[in-house]
């Protein structure tokens, strides 16, 4: 039997009719690019809540504030990792976030900064980053609600997200969360900016007046 015949794969046409379908696939896929723009527009027009409660956490410098997690920048961005701790290591799913996440070195160059928090106690959150050969910033909420508050520690266990933050001088804002499925492919640093309420900051996007845009691919 030819292998063809064996091995589950698309149906073979001419480069015609390829061409056909193609073209009727583009038009789907340019409206759900249409329809991810009308979802980002909206996102960036969510209220936010002032978060008055003080959240302590362990990093490698000692004691931080959530306010300190910003860096002097105006958004955060917060990945949370699954790490009981009771474990002596890191979920596998959230590993391989880490693992995928790209050049995010635009954050910085749109005011934001993105950090990793997780419940485990610090140390052993610093001996699983040496391990993996990691930089990125990792923070041990260990002691506080934090993860409680943000509902990635449950009565079932931990669970994984990404939470956004707004600063207004020393005051901290929630913005977003997402959670699950929610985190799929935001690894990159356009798709973590559309979390955001600042966006891309690029000027086809539509954005409440004010919002800082400068030119696209400019």
């Amino acid at each position: 039997m030819a292998e063809q015949e064996r091995v589950p794969s698309p149906k073979v046409v001419a480069a015609a009719d390829w061409q056909t379908q193609r073209k009727a696939l583009l038009e789907q896929e340019k409206e759900l690019t249409r329809q991810l723009d009308r979802v980002n527009a909206a996102r960036r027009r969510l209220p936010m809540v002032k978060i008055d409660k003080t959240y302590t956490f362990e990093g490698p410098n000692g004691k931080a504030t959530l306010l300190d997690l910003f860096a002097d920048r105006r958004q955060l961005i917060v990945y949370h990792f699954m790490f009981d701790p009771a474990w002596e290591k890191g979920c596998p799913g959230c590993t391989g976030y880490v693992d995928a996440l790209g050049d995010l070195s635009m954050l910085a160059k749109r005011d934001t900064h993105f950090v990793v928090i997780s419940r485990a106690p610090l140390a052993k959150l610093e001996k699983f980053k040496s391990a993996k050969g990691w930089n990125r910033p990792w923070y041990s909420s260990f002691g506080s609600d934090f993860n409680y508050d943000f509902q990635v520690t449950l009565e079932k266990g931990e669970a994984h997200g990404i939470s956004v933050f707004f600063r207004l001088g020393s005051d901290v804002f929630h913005t977003y969360s997402t959670y699950a499925r929610g985190t799929e492919s935001l690894t990159d640093a356009y798709a973590l900016l559309d979390r955001t309420p600042y966006g891309r900051q690029e000027d086809f996007e539509d954005s409440p007046p004010g919002w800082p845009q400068k030119p696209t691919y400019g």
